[in-house]
């Protein structure tokens, strides 16, 4: 995706700068926030970036991801990084809140046909409590499956079957705005009912289904530990080693050489340029 090292690291520069804005923010509310998958690992493997990463996404408990909205709204310095998520009338995909740079452009493929501020982003997921029984996990992460299909309005095409045919004929017979809406706000109430720090589990459950309905200790998210993180100090979970090691397993080992490659697609990527600006200069031409 990347044409040279020069961009993609002008992307984690962005990408850095924006996470940077949000965890100060998060200190001075009193909200806690800490890195999750490629940044948590980055931050213990090299004290930054996996190299060839070009992302930093973020775990928050349920309660601080709900008082961010709120605080992000009054406080935040929105006309540069606008907060998005999921509304009524608004879309873009997504099953979780994501902070963007207005300044610059990236858009996703999934993201392509919708008219939305497609700058650089940071990801933030929400941890949910766990219920204890086997069976009660099993119906939160339906719920959670319900909630990720209606909220993002998009058919799971990459895990197939029964899973993606399942997804595509719900969302014909549920087509309106309103349905879908009152139907992922009711899921969502269903699979958070389990507070954060209720049980001695959470959970990830704004995710696709690879990592959805993943249990994790509660002792391992109670709090977060600053640690160096190229030129500044980022949050990571005070449980790291344990988590890292379930998800990922020996994490401090380099994956194959050809596994060590930027995930994500962009379409149109422009770290210099507002999204806004390059829309409004092709429709002049």
């Amino acid at each position: 995706m990347y044409s040279n090292d020069v961009e993609l690291k002008n992307v984690q520069k962005v990408v850095l700068e924006i996470s940077k804005y949000f965890v100060e923010f998060c200190n001075e509310h009193g909200l806690v926030c800490y890195f999750c998958g490629g940044g948590c690992i980055g931050s213990i493997r090299h004290q930054g970036f996996i190299p060839w990463d070009d992302d930093l996404d973020f775990f928050m408990p349920r309660q601080d991801y709900e008082k961010l909205k709120i605080l992000w709204e009054k406080y935040a310095n929105k006309d540069r990084y606008p907060l998005l998520f999921a509304t009524l009338e608004y879309n873009d995909h997504n099953s979780f809140m994501t902070i963007r740079d207005i300044e610059t452009t990236f858009v996703k493929t999934y993201q392509e046909d919708l008219d939305i501020p497609h700058g650089i982003p940071i990801d933030i997921f929400p941890l949910d409590g766990a219920p204890e029984s086997g069976y009660k996990r099993k119906i939160q992460k339906i719920w959670a499956l319900i909630y990720a299909l209606f909220c993002s309005q998009v058919v799971p095409e990459k895990h197939g079957g029964l899973l993606a045919t399942g997804s595509r004929v719900l969302l014909n017979i549920f087509s309106s705005k309103k349905a879908r809406y009152k139907i992922w706000r009711f899921a969502e109430k269903q699979m958070s009912k389990y507070p954060f720090g209720s049980t001695q589990y959470v959970t990830e459950l704004c995710v696709g289904p690879k990592y959805m309905g993943n249990i994790y200790e509660l002792a391992d998210f109670k709090s977060a530990i600053f640690v160096p993180f190229e030129d500044t100090e980022m949050p990571i979970p005070v449980g790291y080693d344990r988590y890292l090691k379930q998800v990922f397993g020996e994490y401090m080992e380099l994956p194959p050489k050809e596994d060590q490659q930027p995930h994500h697609e962009a379409v149109v990527l422009d770290t210099k340029t507002s999204y806004k600006k390059r829309h409004n200069k092709n429709e002049e031409k």
